[in-house]
């Protein structure tokens, strides 16, 4: 094999594509890093992956198949156990008697060869396949499962490491034989494995959810969730006992939902997790979401707002009174938006308070308000005392009753600056909202500053994203068209979109960067309208919202959801079908 590595470095060479001083260099990193000779190659971007398997499977006489539109047995995935598939980044196809063919992205390998023969007992053929096909098709066809505690040491030897992660504080409880067994090593390690894992995936949740006949773990990544592995049931008592420890909850409770948090150090920064357990049929499921409070002091420019929405944030926030909503469904990213902004705005010069179910970041200099209703602390009472506080900037974290909306709309006109959130579809029909809660429309008129409609675009990977043809037809179809003239603008009342330049559209491929997913994190798509005379004047008269939103648009260049989702496939940061997946309702 040795000899045939070198003679295919020859012929590299003498056909031009690589240079000597390249080859040398790529061997020079590969016996540095002990890595294979071909990632090397691909990695410091002196061959593609395509052309090097291309020359691989000339020389080797090796067939190449694509993965994509291969569909896979079952029974055949399981010939070969997951943790040898991902080590040598391979996948068993089929087998024809005792003979097994497997794709293959590094046909070179030697041991894995080996290890399959060994394993199984036939002859091993292969395929050549691209490596960031191998590695999707390996996430979709497995679901990891640990089946025994011993595992977790196998798993941290495949480079799980969980040393960067460590619990900012942990109070010590009176233990019981659960919460003993919760103490061992193998569970503290495999919850802190956990944690460790979500962190570096960028999940914004994980979910742990007991099963019939096994605890399943569950990351929400860029707003979609995954299967990450499954944990023997055995286990389960003391994982989750492990989990209450760390989050102040009740150990000995297990028939009513529960709320908790607690903290830990990873990479340098300190990341809250907000804890919430549910009683369900096969025991209590837990949802851990991280609250990465690093992500609030980067200030309105860098929450990726377009230009139009965020210079009418900025505008508005520099007023001295007066009401700001921002609307959306759950998981919109409302309160990372509402917190940017109370990071910004929060000076010595300022008293901040906010009220809030739950309270989300924990912000040094704000004074914040936890909702209990079972004592009797609940948003109304809670913002009756507040305002005797001398409050300068004020949050409620959902405006949610007419009795909150009335106290929030008569607190932004006597002299505070009062920021919420409202479940609507658009940002015109908070107006209908709050009318709707009984508040007179001209006070609704008096007190609305700005009003905000948000959601969160999966971003796609820059590093796979590959350029795609979109019939012109179906853009017409959604509103995707070029504009000529001014006067043709008008004409389209309910939309602005379109641009005149030849717009590039991209899909999502994945690789290894995004985890095979094709997107890699989350951007913010605003529709934001600054309320002026004439919208005041409209809403005292009762005007429909239609004619409101119609006004809007043509007199004051406002963006909607879907225009703004537009402006980011322009970008090339999306998908044409993630946009109107995410606005679907617009």
């Amino acid at each position: 094999m040795q000899i045939l590595k070198e003679n295919i470095i020859e012929i590299l060479v003498k056909s031009k594509r690589l240079q000597t001083e390249q080859i040398d260099k790529a061997l020079q990193i590969q016996k540095q890093k002990g890595i294979p000779l071909r990632r090397v190659l691909v990695e410091q971007g002196f061959i593609s992956e395509e052309e090097l398997l291309s020359f691989l499977s000339g020389q080797l006489y090796i067939p190449i198949l694509h993965l994509s539109k291969y569909k896979f047995d079952p029974q055949i995935i399981e010939l070969i156990p997951e943790h040898i598939a991902r080590q040598y980044c391979l996948i068993p196809l089929s087998r024809m008697g005792n003979n097994i063919t497997v794709a293959m992205a590094d046909p070179l390998n030697i041991f894995a060869l080996d290890d399959l023969r060994t394993l199984t007992g036939c002859n091993i053929d292969m395929v050549l396949s691209p490596q960031d096909e191998i590695s999707r098709v390996i996430d979709t066809q497995y679901h990891l499962e640990v089946k025994d505690m011993q595992q977790v040491t196998d798993l941290t030897q495949q480079g799980l490491e969980t040393k960067e992660a460590e619990f900012a504080r942990q109070d010590e409880i009176e233990l019981s034989s659960v919460v003993k067994e919760s103490k061992r090593a193998p569970i503290v390690k495999l919850v802190d494995l956990m944690l460790a894992q979500a962190l570096k995936k960028r999940a914004s949740d994980i979910h742990i959810e007991p099963e019939e006949d096994c605890l399943r773990i569950r990351y929400r990544i860029d707003g979609s969730l995954y299967d990450i592995f499954k944990l023997p049931k055995t286990n389960q008592n003391a994982i989750l006992a492990r989990v209450k420890i760390i989050s102040n909850l009740d150990i000995t409770e297990s028939r009513i939902p529960q709320d908790g948090r607690f903290k830990v150090k990873f990479e340098e920064r300190e990341v809250d997790f907000r804890v919430s357990s549910l009683p369900t049929t096969f025991g209590q499921k837990f949802v851990l979401r991280a609250l990465d409070k690093s992500n609030l002091s980067v200030g309105l420019d860098e929450l990726g707002f377009s230009e139009q929405p965020l210079g009418l944030f900025k505008e508005a926030i520099n007023k001295p009174f007066g009401m700001i909503l921002v609307t959306g469904p759950t998981g919109s990213g409302k309160s990372t938006t509402l917190y940017s902004v109370l990071s910004q705005l929060n000076t010595p010069q300022r008293n901040i308070i906010t009220i809030e179910d739950p309270v989300e970041y924990q912000v040094e200099g704000i004074t914040q308000i936890q909702v209990k209703p079972e004592i009797g602390l609940d948003f109304v009472s809670g913002l009756r005392s507040l305002l005797r506080q001398s409050p300068d900037v004020i949050m409620i974290g959902e405006i949610r009753d007419s009795e909150t909306a009335d106290i929030a709309v008569k607190a932004s006109l006597t002299g505070q600056l009062v920021f919420s959130t409202l479940h609507t579809n658009d940002a015109i029909s908070s107006i209908t909202r709050l009318i709707d809660m009984g508040i007179e429309p001209f006070l609704v008129a008096s007190s609305l500053i700005l009003l905000c409609a948000q959601r969160l675009c999966r971003r796609i990977c820059l590093k796979c994203r590959q350029p795609i043809e979109i019939p012109d037809k179906f853009l017409e179809s959604i509103g995707f068209t070029p504009l000529q003239t001014k006067g043709d603008q008008e004409k389209d009342k309910m939309s602005v979109t379109g641009f005149k330049e030849k717009v590039t559209f991209y899909t999502a491929k994945g690789c290894k960067y995004c985890n095979n997913t094709g997107f890699y994190g989350r951007i913010a798509i605003l529709e934001a309208i600054m309320i002026n005379d004439a919208i005041r004047e409209m809403i005292m008269k009762r005007e429909s919202i239609d004619k409101i939103k119609q006004y809007a648009i043509i007199k004051c260049g406002m963006k909607t959801l879907r225009d703004d989702a537009f402006l980011k496939v322009k970008m090339g940061l999306a998908t044409l079908d993630e946009v109107i997946r995410v606005t679907k309702e617009e």
